[in-house]
């Protein structure tokens, strides 16, 4: 795929050449995706990749910092998801759930591992209510293993579409008890709390020395569930259960736990300090886990489905925060590269590499100050005047000033948070986002951060709208709507003019997003043009299970 059509299709994605245009090269894609063109023909595994929130914005900040950063190790200048959309081929995805426009991570997951259209917010069900089949079910029923990884909870929004059937993403006991039952082979990411009794919350209590006994202690444990049902006592009649990154390493046969977390794990920026001393850290990589489930998943001979999530991609998205989101970013590009290894080695492997849908309408954006200073260039037609644009098109240096940042905003805000009352000041808030942050804040942007206003959301008893009053935002301020997560948008919009960053908004967007194939190309094609994510599930089990009329007949012989 050359770089011409990539930036062909990232422009349908973001409107900027009409798809009415497109009409040939989009029936041609179509054709060739058709059940006719050999689905399944020298597939044994699929490995779905989801950066999730990253819409064609966050993919074109990962292109940029690579190829033009001075702090760039990507190789040949190239992020591994340019170069495996190079190497194989490009579409376009519609993500929008039944009856809506702009889809959640539940729906969205769902959609695309059960090729139905979902509700918002349900996990495993179409529209109507209905359990369906999803892609780690259809790879059971002809044989195949299945594997969840993910540096959120495993019990999150997009790896619980994958394995579980649930109305609600909130119900994350619910959905652990669906997980296990479904016998994932391979389950790694955060979460302990929704898998352990209730009466581990008493300190005291022999559930809780039994618990640290069973973890190592490698960190605290809090119990999420309403009763005292032991996932765990459950999971260790099948499952090997890990806790660590030597666990993990460890492991040698499926099927393997890996709760790495009370909650989710840590963030990318937490990741990289953590790293500076491996003696002490206890936290794999989403590198370490994918290359560990290969290994795992590859001891099936009849093959198996990855799922692998980048899923704090989307986090940065909605905070607003641009310099932890490029790090995310290229933690989610090392685990695509080191896919795209195994895959080379296995001929036999279908990589895709999507997005959920796109969070915060991100996007760089020119300005009117500062205004560059004037310039001479060698060519005839500045030789009698120096090159003055008009306005600031954003240096390509600002890249640097991104990743130098060392702490996520939600890190910021959490040591605030744990001050003492009285030292809850706007200038303990500068000290702590300065030391953090090569873009600056002023004590005005500090006192704008923590000023409130009435929550016009305002709802009774609702998740995340029920306090009277929010941190205040003056525009579209009904599309923020997480409480005290709004003190990072506001901190994101104080950074912005010098990051030359624009937010949309801090939740999700309507935008189409990317889908790349690597592969035999007889798959790839498949993948091309312009479709709906429930097209993308039908086309990823239709792979899966392409061999199931051979193998029982097989069987039956």
């Amino acid at each position: 795929m050359s770089v011409r059509k990539l930036l062909f299709v990232l422009a349908v994605a973001t409107g900027l050449v009409s798809v009415d245009n497109v009409t040939t090269q989009t029936a041609s894609a179509q054709s060739a995706a058709a059940p006719e063109a050999a689905p399944g023909r020298g597939v044994r595994n699929v490995i779905l990749m989801i950066g999730d929130g990253m819409g064609p914005q966050q993919v074109n900040l990962l292109m940029l910092y690579s190829r033009y950063a001075s702090t760039s190790t990507a190789k040949n200048k190239q992020a591994a998801l340019e170069e495996l959309i190079n190497s194989g081929a490009v579409g376009i995805v519609r993500t929008e759930p039944h009856g809506m426009m702009v889809v959640d991570s539940a729906a969205a997951a769902t959609q695309l591992a059960t090729g139905e259209y979902a509700g918002s917010e349900m996990i495993g069900l179409n529209y109507r209510g209905d359990r369906v089949e999803t892609a780690v079910e259809a790879a059971h029923r002809v044989g195949k293993s299945a594997g969840l990884v993910t540096d959120t909870r495993v019990t999150h929004a997009t790896p619980a579409g994958f394995a579980a059937h649930q109305p609600s993403r909130a119900l994350e006991n619910e959905i652990a008890a669906d997980m296990l039952g479904n016998n994932v082979e391979v389950m790694l990411g955060g979460g302990l709390r929704h898998w352990i009794p209730q009466a581990a919350n008493d300190r005291n209590s022999t559930t809780y020395a039994s618990l640290m006994q069973t973890t190592g202690g490698v960190y605290p444990a809090t119990s999420k569930r309403r009763d005292n049902r032991d996932l765990l006592l459950e999971a260790r009649k099948t499952y090997k259960i890990v806790f660590d990154r030597q666990g993990l390493a460890a492991a040698d046969k499926m099927p393997v736990l890996g709760l790495f977390a009370d909650s989710e794990m840590g963030d990318a920026l937490l990741e990289r300090a953590a790293m500076k001393n491996e003696a002490t850290r206890h936290e794999p990589t989403l590198v370490e886990m994918s290359t560990k489930t290969l290994d795992l998943l590859d001891q099936d001979p009849d093959g198996f489905f990855l799922m692998i999530e980048g899923g704090q991609i989307d986090w940065c998205g909605h905070n607003n925060d641009a310099g932890t989101m490029i790090h995310e970013l290229l933690r989610f590009d090392a685990a695509i590269r080191v896919v795209m290894q195994w895959a080379r080695e296995h001929e036999d492997t279908l990589v895709l590499v999507t997005a959920d849908h796109e969070t915060g309408g991100f996007g760089f954006s020119y300005a009117g100050r500062p205004l560059p200073e004037p310039v001479t260039l060698p060519g005839d037609a500045f030789k009698n005047g120096k090159f003055a644009p008009n306005f600031n098109y954003a240096p390509q240096d600002l890249l640097d000033m991104l990743y130098a940042q060392e702490k996520s905003f939600f890190t910021m805000m959490m040591e605030f948070d744990a001050l003492p009352e009285a030292e809850k000041t706007a200038e303990r808030l500068v000290e702590i986002v300065n030391g953090g942050s090569a873009a600056k804040i002023t004590l005005d942007d500090a006192v704008a951060v923590l000023t409130r206003a009435r929550n016009r959301n305002y709802i009774a008893g609702h998740p995340y709208m029920n306090t009277q009053t929010v941190p205040r935002i003056r525009d579209f301020e009904a599309f923020y709507v997480y409480g005290e997560n709004l003190r990072m948008n506001q901190l994101g919009r104080r950074l912005a003019p010098q990051q030359h960053v624009v937010w949309g908004a801090g939740t999700h967007t309507s935008t189409p997003v990317l889908i790349g194939a690597f592969g035999p190309p007889a798959a790839t094609r498949q993948f091309t043009g312009i479709m709906h994510a429930t097209d993308v599930g039908k086309r990823i089990i239709s792979l899966l299970t392409a061999g199931q009329g051979a193998k029982t007949a097989a069987a039956g012989e």
